[in-house]
This record gives structure tokens, sequence and C-alpha cells, in this order.
């Protein structure tokens, strides 16, 4: 070993790292401890015989060697690149004699993966137990890694003891391990420390590497195209990989033993690993201390979408008919939001965002890619929006070198059986009845729009500014004779009690109604400040699937900016009736002189600082509704009005439902002629106009707002007969 090597091995890592587009992420850094540290791992990957030690050096600055499979030497090209990136033979008759000197020096750090073989299956519980399962066997993980520590602090223990002593052993020792620096020895300790890599997704497919191998090998093996499709997918394709250190397992109490006391004190020579006894007791404690780290290393899979989709559909009970979609995505839903809240797990970050996209047309793709994989590999059939699943795909053993390819989503499911708990969990909400699941996921969402509102109210309340906290209250009018459910969306800087009056007028004429708060609103500028636009849209969101799990029938409108976000939702989600847009803008310059002194300031402020400062700055606002809207502006609002309009304007063509647009002629805030545009690009056949003749932007609220009430009950009756 030397320098050089280990220096290069970082130098091919950042060179392989220039084009890869996978991106790692590291947790508990602060649980690696000072001293002889040897990492135990999961392995599921080659790759990770490289970016783990890679990243470990750049944490502790030490250099970090790793065993490599036996099999990888034996192949001529590989040998000599293995030598240069760190990595020793399993099998090397030096092997443990390196390892040991190498942990006392304290410079070196060693990672060892106690399955012993690229875990491709991820089975690895049998009858309860850690069991490492192939096509030709049954084992148990490696205890390698647990006797390396043993033996380790051992013969540190008993330097101690023969140094006090003052015997010519402590001589032997010194010279038999090479140690330079006695006291950096003896002050130390040794550790094991677990470490979980978690991949998503973890799906082979096509890649760089497969096509060449097609191309330059005549007729590459399934095995040879599965790794490579595998490793190439890590490397190649936007794939996270988590790694996480746990909390360091100390190996020193396990030589409380009487029989290994008396060993640590004899003068004579003594061989640890010869002795009949200290072996039996060795083994023993081996064995403990490889199911403690093993324990450790999988408790800390990181879940994400594919375990729980996974798990949800391996339990969802047997239907003839098929698995509806929707409750398929319902329960998955539940599952996220019950992980998340447990807090005892580790989960995707992404599972700590918003997760309403899962229940409306699940843009990024979780169930779109998922489903497509199981459909491929014949988990499921796809057919009138049921899955039809094939429950023996999740019984039936696949090859174990081709697994990945030929049933990842099994692969998914083992990953998790080991987190008992977990699995349970999971069952037990595929196994909810649909009634049910329904009813939590409307609950799940009025409890957390609540709970949103409260905290938002709390952090940003200004003495003398913030309005009541019942102006922001999100407002839920059911009816129990409904004819349909409506949807009321408040304006820009306003909040639900703007659209109050509407919402009793329908609710008095049979129609139930929610009104949610935006995020961002009924509360301070300074949240309005720190919100985007995206966070308003999943408001509405969420706001929509408390209706859908409340009401057969639905339609969508609202005020303004609240309009516009009205025709955005329809736009994307098919069970909406209808949706009307009040005094909806189409562009910002729309806005008119109300919002000249905002426009003119975000223009100035764009060209002079960058855009993380914006959320300190304000204009005063002189709203009509007072009591309701705030009466500073947030610059950065004006932003997110602005990009909301321009993320819009190209999906109006989109728009085929029945559509109300109204506007005031003398609107002072939203210019008519930009509203008679947005109307003239919508996709509808059946869209109305309707232009009335008052002076004022709000025109839902104050005098003679009859008028417009009946002409939108008007509208919309026409489609909910």
């Amino acid at each position: 070993m030397n320098k050089f090597a280990f220096a290069l091995s970082g130098y091919t890592f950042k060179t392989v790292s220039g084009f890869s587009k996978s991106q790692i992420k590291i947790f508990g850094e602060h649980h690696i401890p000072n001293g002889s540290v040897i990492f135990t791992a999961n392995h599921f990957t080659r790759i990770e015989t490289v970016f783990l030690p890679y990243h470990i050096h750049n944490i502790t600055k030490k250099e970090v060697w790793s065993l490599a499979s036996e099999e990888l030497f034996n192949v001529p090209i590989l040998q000599g690149v293995l030598d240069k990136l760190g990595a020793v033979s399993t099998k090397d008759p030096n092997r443990d004699d390196l390892i040991l000197k190498t942990l006392f020096s304290g410079n070196v750090q060693w990672v060892i993966f106690p399955e012993g073989m690229m875990v491709k299956n991820k089975k690895l519980i049998r009858k309860n137990r850690f069991a490492l399962i192939d096509d030709a066997s049954v084992s148990r993980p490696h205890t390698g890694a647990a006797i390396t520590a043993l033996r380790c602090e051992f013969y540190r223990e008993r330097l101690r003891r023969m140094k006090d002593m003052g015997v010519t052993e402590f001589d032997r020792l010194i010279h038999e391990f090479e140690i330079k620096n006695i006291d950096k020895v003896l002050s130390g300790q040794t550790y094991i420390v677990p470490v979980n890599i978690t991949y998503y997704p973890a799906s082979p497919k096509e890649n760089i590497l497969s096509k060449i191998a097609q191309i330059i090998m005549k007729a590459p093996s399934k095995r040879v195209m599965e790794e490579l499709m595998t490793e190439g997918s890590m490397l190649f394709s936007d794939v996270s990989i988590n790694i996480r250190f746990g909390e360091p397992i100390k190996v020193k109490g396990y030589l409380n033993d009487p029989y290994i006391e008396s060993m640590l004190t004899v003068k004579r020579k003594v061989k640890f690993d010869d002795d009949i006894i200290s072996k039996q007791l060795t083994r023993k404690f081996s064995n403990i201390i490889m199911e403690e780290y093993m324990s450790a290393v999988y408790a800390m899979t990181c879940l994400n979408y594919d375990h729980v989709l996974a798990c949800i559909l391996k339990h969802f009970p047997y239907r003839k008919q098929g698995i509806d979609i929707y409750e398929f995505k319902c329960k998955v839903y539940i599952a996220i939001c019950r992980l998340v809240s447990d807090k005892t797990y580790f989960v995707s970050e992404e599972f700590y965002k918003n997760q309403i996209h899962l229940l409306i047309d699940d843009r990024f793709n979780r169930f779109v890619n998922f489903l497509t994989i199981a459909e491929n590999t014949g988990v499921i059939n796809l057919k009138n929006n049921k899955i039809f699943k094939d429950q023996t795909k999740f019984l039936t053993r696949s090859n174990f070198h081709n697994i990945r390819i030929e049933n990842p989503i099994l692969v998914m499911v083992n990953e998790v059986e080991p987190l008992k708990e977990v699995e349970a969990v999971l069952k037990k909400i595929a196994q909810t009845s649909y009634d049910e699941i329904i009813s939590r996921v409307k609950d799940k969402i009025i409890e957390k729009t609540a709970n949103d509102f409260s905290r938002d109210y709390n952090d940003h309340y200004i003495v003398g500014e913030s309005k009541r906290k019942k102006i922001g209250s999100p407002i839920f009018l059911k009816h129990e004779s409904e004819i349909a459910g409506v949807l009321l969306i408040h304006g820009y800087m306003a909040a639900p009690e703007e659209m109050k009056p509407f919402a009793n007028y329908l609710y008095e004429n049979s129609f139930t109604v929610y009104v949610p708060r935006l995020k961002g609103h009924g509360t301070a500028p300074e949240d309005l400040a720190q919100t985007t636009y995206e966070q308003w849209i999943e408001s509405v969101e969420e706001a929509f699937i408390i209706l859908r799990h409340s009401c057969e029938k639905i339609i969508v409108g609202g005020f303004s900016t609240g309009a516009g976000l009205a025709l955005e939702l329809s736009a994307r989600v098919e069970d909406i009736v209808a949706v009307f847009a009040v005094a909806p803008p189409m562009r910002l310059q729309d806005l008119g002189s109300y919002f000249v002194p905002a426009i003119d300031a975000w223009n100035a402020m764009i060209k002079k600082i960058h855009l993380n400062t914006i959320a300190k700055e304000f204009i005063e606002n002189h709203p009509e509704n007072s009591h309701i809207n705030y009466q500073r502006n947030p610059v950065s609002g004006i932003h997110q009005l602005e990009k909301l309009m321009e993320y819009l304007e190209p999906k109006l063509k989109t728009i085929t439902k029945p559509t109300l647009v109204i506007q005031s002629r003398k609107d002072p805030v939203v210019n008519p002629k930009g509203t008679l545009k947005l109307f003239e690009q919508l996709g509808s056949d059946n869209k109305e106009y309707y232009i009335f003749d008052y002076d004022r932007h709000g025109i839902l609220t104050g005098d003679d707002v009859q008028r417009i009430y009946k002409a939108i009950e008007q509208f919309i009756e026409q489609f909910i007969e």
C-alpha cells in the first residue's frame, strides 16, 4: 500500500464523477470516531468499493482501504486496477496481518462488506435471522469485521498490560505489528461503524456501458449485461445515493470475559487466534457483534418511493376486478405520511415535501415509472385504470444474477424486509378498506392544513398588523344534501375570509363549499415573501382532494390570482365539472397602475441585486378590504405572481372544460383587455365571458354582488344535473 495508490483512487473517482449523473448525499458523519475504525456496509454494486472509501477519506482525511472479492483479482486487467484503487483480496494470505497493522497505525481505515458478495436480490432474512440467499445456498453474513475488531482490541489491551508489567512480550508485539507510535495505539480504541447505502431509483436499464458491451462483445452473458445495466444506471442516470453512518460499535466490552482476561495478562507469548477456547469465545462474540452491525446497517435503509410502492402493491389484497389505481395512490400517500410522522425511520428527503402531487397528476412520475417497471417485468397488467397483479412474482425466487432485471419490484420489497415494523405498517395500510382509506386521506389533509396554518400564524404573527386568526382559517361548509362541491380560491394578499360571502351564498343554495388558505396568506407579509407559486398550487390541490373525497361533482373557481390558480388546476385534473374565473390577470402588466410601484421596484431590484435578498423588500399596499388583505406587498410575491402567469399562459389552450370568465369594466387593478385576451386563448368549446359595470376590483364582496353570484350559479348549474 502507498499514498500514490490511494491518491490515484481518488483521482479515478473524481474523473468518473465528472460525467456521472448520480447524486451522493452523506448523513451521520459525526458518528465517525477517532481511533481504529472498520466500516461495515451493505453491498449492492461493485462501484461501492470505490466511491465509499473515497467519501470516507473526504470526511476523515485518512486512507481508506477495502476488501474485494477474490474473483475480481482473477481477471488480469481488473487486478491491476483494484490494486491501484486500494482494494485487497479477501483471499490474500497476508490480509489479516495487513489490516491489523494498518489499524494500529491510526492512519488507515477499512471498509469490509460483511455480506461477502453483492446481494443482488437484497434477500437478507430467513426465519427471522440474517441470511444470504442465492441460487445455490443459504449462508450467514460474514463475521470477519467483528473478528478483526476483537483481535485489534485484544492486542491493544495486551500491549497496555505488558507495558505496565515491563516484560519482553511488550517489545515483541511492537515489533510484530510494526508500531511506530505506541502512545497513540494505547490511547485509542477499536470501533465498527455501520454504513448503509441506499439507491433511488435502483432499476437497471440500458446505458452507455451496456451498449458498448453489446458492440465489442459477440454474445455477452445475461450476468454481464445485468451488472453493466445496473452499474451503468448508477453512474449515468439521475440516481440518488444516500450514504448514512450509524453510531459506532465499541468492541472493548466484549473482552470482559474471565478467560480472555487471563490471556491478556499472561507473560508468555500467546496466539489469540490459535487458542481453542479463545476461538470459541471469539466465534460467539463475533456472531453477536455481526448481528449488531447488520441490524444497524439495515435499520438505516433510506425508505423511498420504490420501497413504499412495492410493499403496498405486495400486500394489497387480491381483487378479481383489479386494484383501483387511485385507491393505490391514496394508500401510498397515507403510508408516506405515516413514515414521516413516526420519526423512527430514515426516509427520503423528498418525503418531507408536500406529497399532494401523488393524488393529483403524479407530475414527478413516481407512479408512472414504478408501474412501467412492474408491467414490463410481468408483475402487473394495467387495464382500464386498474392494476392486475401476479402475486407469484412476490413469492417465486428469480435467478440471483438476473433478478435486478427480471424482477426489480421483488428486490425493492426485499430491502424493506429487515425493517419488520415498517413492513407491518405498510401491510396494514395496504389492507385497509377503500372507504376507510378515502376517509383517512381527507382527514389527514384537513389536519395538515390546520396544523400548517397554526404553525405559520404563530411563526409570523405581528402585533398590530396580523389579522385575527379566523380571517385566514380555511372554510369548509359541508352540505348534507349537496348538488355539488365548489372549490373557491381567494386572491393575492387576501385570505379565505374574502370568499366567505359567496361561500355562504352557495352553501345556502345546496352546494358544499371549501375555501382553502393559500400558503403565505392569512398570516403576515413576511410569510408571503418566503412562499412560491408552486406552494399556492399545492394549497389548491389539497383543497381539491378534500372536496373529491366529500362530493361526487366538483366545480373550481377563484378570484384574481385565485382565478388563475383555478384555471391552472382545471388544465391538469380530469375530475372537474366546470371552472369559473373572476378578474383573472393575464400578465403582470395587466395589473395596471395599482401595482406600478411594486413592478417598478421589482424591475429595479433585479438589475441591482440577487434574488435571494428580495424577501426583505416590501411595497406599501392600500387594499379595498383592509380587514382582510395585507398592508404591505412583498416584492418577491410580485415575482411569484409573474411566474404563475407565465406558467399558466401556455396551458390555457389545453383547458377544455366549460369555463366562465367574469370581469369588471372599471377594475382598477386588473386590466379588462388582459382578461379578454386570456378568455380568447381558452381551449374550451363551451366558454362564456361576462363583463359587469363595477368600479372596484373585489366584485365578489361589497354592494350589489347578488348579480354576479347568480350568474355564476346559473352557469355551473348547467353541468351538474
